[in-house]
């Protein structure tokens, strides 16, 4: 039966069903006395999400942005710190481990600029202070297929973009990363026209799921994830969270992103996550998560926008999602 109220429940606040399911399953476990391993399973858990004891601490508040904390299992820190895609220390996969201490993450500032009120300049200290930080527990899912879940330490780049002040005329927002050749060595390389470009329409930057993230496993970054900050924007494929970012700029026309400037028949300017949209060269209907058994791992159903539909859905009502790819 259909009820009046429910009509009034927003999309963000009805739960999910990746999470109904995970619920459930604890449930399930409660039930048929398997207690006990499920606690010591999420007591786990959560001993993961803290400090690896590596780096620098940064812990932040757990948070109550609706999708924030997925249940899935997390990632172990040593993959999610030597897999990773950051193509200004080398194309393989473990190249940004084994390169990535050359980079200086301190001094460090990011430039502000375009149609906005309140330009400037703003260290990496202001900025840490700018708002208190959460600890969120986000999927990412890349567009090769492989996917990890990473407790991200940061806030929602809305509190920076709030400060600056965005004009009528800021339609979207451009993120530039560091293209340093003497700290990079990758950026020697033609692979892409550095520096690295990436861009958000501004209702998607506003969005409280993106993130301005300094931080992941109770931990500053690590400089191959992207240090000193970076973007996570959960929902999209992985190269659209512009890693170490000097200059954010708002402007009134589509930015070109980088990987859309070098292949657009492969990678279109929103890249949201999306099972029905293939890559011209493979599926995306399924992925492989990091730490499941390898190369011969199952694979599992790719989630349309990452499991994030319930709260990101409405920004693309409307839409043909496979023609905005």
């Amino acid at each position: 039966m259909k009820h009046p109220s429910l009509d009034l429940i927003p999309a963000s606040e009805i739960t999910p069903q990746a999470v109904f399911e995970a619920r459930r399953d604890w449930l399930r476990l409660m039930a048929s006395g398997a207690a006990g391993v499920a606690m010591a399973g999420w007591a786990g858990r959560e001993a993961l999400a803290q400090s690896p004891g590596k780096l620098a601490k940064l812990p932040g508040a757990r948070s109550t942005v609706p999708g924030a904390m997925t249940l899935d299992k997390l990632t172990t820190y040593q993959d999610a710190s030597t897999y990773n895609n950051f193509y200004e220390f080398g194309t393989d996969k473990a190249d940004p481990a084994r390169n990535a201490g050359t980079l200086r993450s301190r001094p460090w500032t990011v430039t502000v600029e375009g149609e906005v009120g309140k330009p400037g300049t703003f260290d990496l200290d202001s900025l840490l202070k700018l708002s208190p930080m959460e600890e969120r527990i986000y999927r990412l899912r890349c567009v090769e297929g492989w996917s990890m879940v990473i407790p991200w330490v940061g806030y929602s780049l809305a509190e920076l973009i709030k400060k600056v002040e965005p004009t009528s005329k800021a339609k979207f927002v451009e993120f530039t990363s560091l293209a340093d050749k003497t700290q990079m060595p990758g950026v020697r390389s033609g692979v892409l026209d550095w520096p690295y470009v990436e861009g958000l329409r501004i209702d998607e930057a506003m969005h409280p799921l993106t993130l301005l993230s300094f931080g992941m496993y109770g931990e500053v970054l690590p400089n191959q994830n992207g240090a000193p900050l970076r973007l996570v924007v959960p929902w999209k494929y992985g190269f659209k969270s512009a890693k170490s970012i000097v200059k954010i700029r708002f402007v009134e026309k589509q930015p070109v992103s980088s990987w859309t400037k070098a292949a657009q028949q492969e990678y279109g300017f929103y890249s949201n996550v999306n099972p029905q949209v293939d890559h011209p060269r493979w599926s995306q209907a399924t992925e492989r998560r990091i730490g499941e058994g390898g190369l011969f791992a199952k694979k599992r159903p790719t989630l349309m926008f990452n499991g994030y539909e319930a709260q990101v859905g409405q920004l693309y009502a409307g839409m043909d999602l496979k023609k905005n790819f």
